[in-house]
């Protein structure tokens, strides 16, 4: 009898204990403490499940060495993971002393300190601590290359990788790649993604993550399906995440649909980070009722995914549904931050909505607590110049408390366009320029600024001063999905395989355009040329290109989503407003600075851009 009790007392314990273990795992803390609450007997097991997620929890160091204090008799798991909450929460001074203290270190206290180091900056420390380590393992050595990974010194890293005694560890490959996508050299990174003995998920990840950071999402999709159809690779959320930015940069919509139909398919559907990725990747690729739907349905919400939503919205130009989202998270119980003030402050730029800008951008320390940052400021910039007051936007840019950000005077810069103003543009381009000598942004600008005041000369004076600083402008473009392959135009492109077409589509809408009352605006032809060629040259923007190619390859009433790597040209947002009503289409056109939904001859933005 005595001895089934303590069978069944033993078997309880044990059972108490995964059950701390299995919240842990799946991220419930709450759920742990809870189990770990109930646990009638408790075993040093039993806290160090506990103890482990506390690890997770960076702001939970305080309850970490509270709950240490509880045990009866730690072990050395014990020590070891309270050394992990002390990195975990930032502490390195505290993670010292408790390393110092220690009554017995194994091999895993050593790597705990090595890595702890190492992750947070202090490498030559942590090499010192390796140095001085009785018994070295591979968790080691991927714990030095790591960490010189990390800091951005390859060359120590390769030195390390060539020195490591054993090299089929996927963590010490993976340390390596993650390093070069860091320094922005892929091609160095899948040098050693391709000669990896071993990949597994994490190696995936890596590469996939690093192609999307480094400006390659079209590679990150080859790759990914690679990863899937060939080499049997189960994604994670973290996967995903990646695959949906690499969409939402190219505007793959059609990539994005049948990575979300996947994701239905298996239990990351209701993952909270897989949800949001998904809610950003609609609303940048310009299938807002989408993101508005898989939001409604999401079962859990945090502050990322209000933030997801409420950009998409401000993005779109539905600044009053922004502000309504932004009221109704708050009564939910949500928390904004300072990426909530930023999706709010560009929901007023692009609607219009001055004074609620100004509201909100003053009340975000007082009623929030939330120190305004230079993107906060450079958003008020763009509140200001968008309304006319571009006083008051200089007057701003020169008493911010920090260095203004360059996009503050590229944003004073445009306005001056719009509102005719040499002397601010001048003083705007002028601290572009000297900030980024080889900014072509600023040049051409300027140049455009005369331009439209007939002012030749000046022109030809900034095309000289590009010259002479070697500056090499960037090329407008825009691009178009059909059928899952995108299609790019350039101004008077003449590569296309259906240029012929093309021209001929819009020879014909530039006849039914001028008979509904639409005249070039050939303020937007930045060369002095007569007007004939101007007339000519504002049709082969890359804009209507990519309209007139949507137009003639998809049926008749379908939606069209146009690209633009710069900002619409005035003159191709006129056009599309006629275009959208001679064709009855809806044209959704996204530019640099927001989506324009063109439908029945108007722009969503009321032409306020």
């Amino acid at each position: 009898m005595i001895l089934c009790r303590r069978q069944f007392l033993a078997s309880a314990r044990s059972l108490s204990t995964t059950a701390v273990a299995a919240a842990v795992r799946r991220g419930d803390l709450a759920g742990a403490e809870e189990a770990f609450a109930t646990t009638p007997r408790k075993t040093t097991a039993t806290y160090n499940c506990l103890l482990a997620g506390y690890a997770r929890a960076p702001c939970r160091l305080a309850d970490a060495r509270h709950l240490f204090d509880r045990i009866p008799a730690p072990d050395a798991v014990s020590y070891n993971t309270l050394l992990s909450c002390h990195f975990a929460s930032g502490d390195t001074d505290g993670a010292r002393r408790l390393f110092a203290s220690m009554p017995v270190r194994d091999v895993a206290s050593w790597n705990t300190m090595v890595s702890g180091l190492s992750k947070s900056g202090a490498v030559e420390e942590a090499k010192a601590v390796f140095l001085a380590m009785p018994v070295r393992n591979s968790v080691s050595w991927n714990a030095m290359v790591s960490g010189f990974a990390c800091s951005g010194d390859m060359s120590a890293a390769e030195e390390w990788f060539r020195n490591a005694p054993e090299k089929g560890d996927a963590v010490l490959w993976t340390a390596m790649v993650s390093g070069y996508m860091d320094i922005g050299n892929a091609v160095k990174a899948i040098e050693y993604f391709e000669a990896m003995p071993v990949r597994n998920l994490v190696s995936w990840n890596a590469v996939v993550a690093g192609y999307v950071k480094n400006s390659h999402a079209d590679e990150a999709l080859r790759l990914f399906r690679t990863m899937v159809r060939e080499a049997n690779v189960q994604p994670n959320a973290s996967t995903l995440s990646s695959v949906l930015l690499g969409c939402s940069n190219l505007s793959a919509l059609g990539f994005g649909k049948q990575i979300h139909q996947w994701c239905m398919k298996l239990p990351l559907s209701r993952n909270l980070t897989v949800g949001t990725s998904l809610v950003s990747m609609y609303c940048k690729c310009g299938d807002l009722s989408s993101a508005c739907k898989l939001f409604g349905e999401m079962h859990t919400r945090d502050v990322v995914a209000w933030n997801a939503m409420i950009s998409g919205y401000a993005q779109h130009g539905d600044g009053k549904e922004a502000i309504n989202l932004f009221e109704r998270m708050k009564d939910e119980g949500v928390e904004p931050n300072w990426i909530t003030f930023v999706a709010v402050l560009t929901a007023c730029i692009h609607t219009g909505l001055c004074d609620f800008g100004i509201r909100y951008f003053e009340g975000m320390q007082e009623l929030y607590g939330i120190e305004p940052r230079v993107d906060h400021y450079s958003c008020m910039v763009d509140l200001l110049c968008r309304a006319g007051k571009l006083e008051r936007a200089v007057d701003l840019i020169r008493s911010m408390p920090f260095e203004p950000h360059p996009s503050a005077y590229g944003t004073l810069l445009a306005a001056c366009r719009v509102y005719k103003n040499l002397e601010f543009a001048e003083l705007a381009a002028g601290k572009l320029i000297e900030k980024d000598p080889q900014s072509a942004g600023a040049y051409v600008q300027l140049a455009n600024i005369y331009a439209v005041a007939n002012q030749w000369d000046d022109v030809s004076r900034v095309r000289r001063w590009m010259k002479d600083n070697a500056v090499v402008k960037t090329p407008g473009y825009s691009w178009i999905e059909i059928k899952g392959v995108m299609h790019e135009f350039r101004s008077n492109d003449r590569l296309h395989p259906q240029l012929y077409l093309i021209h001929e589509k819009l020879g014909q809408l530039a006849e039914r355009m001028k008979a509904m009352g639409y005249a070039p605006d050939l303020d937007f032809v930045l060369h002095d040329v007569d007007e004939t060629l101007k007339v000519q040259m504002l049709m082969r923007h890359s804009e209507k290109l990519a309209i007139a190619f949507g137009l003639i390859s998809t049926a008749p009433g379908m939606t069209l989503r146009i690209f633009k790597n710069l900002r619409v040209c005035g003159d191709c947002h006129n056009a599309a407003k006629v275009i959208s009503k001679i064709e009855d289409r809806e044209i959704i056109l996204r530019d640099t600075t927001r989506f324009h939904h063109f439908r029945g001859g108007h722009c969503s933005c009321g032409d306020y851009w």
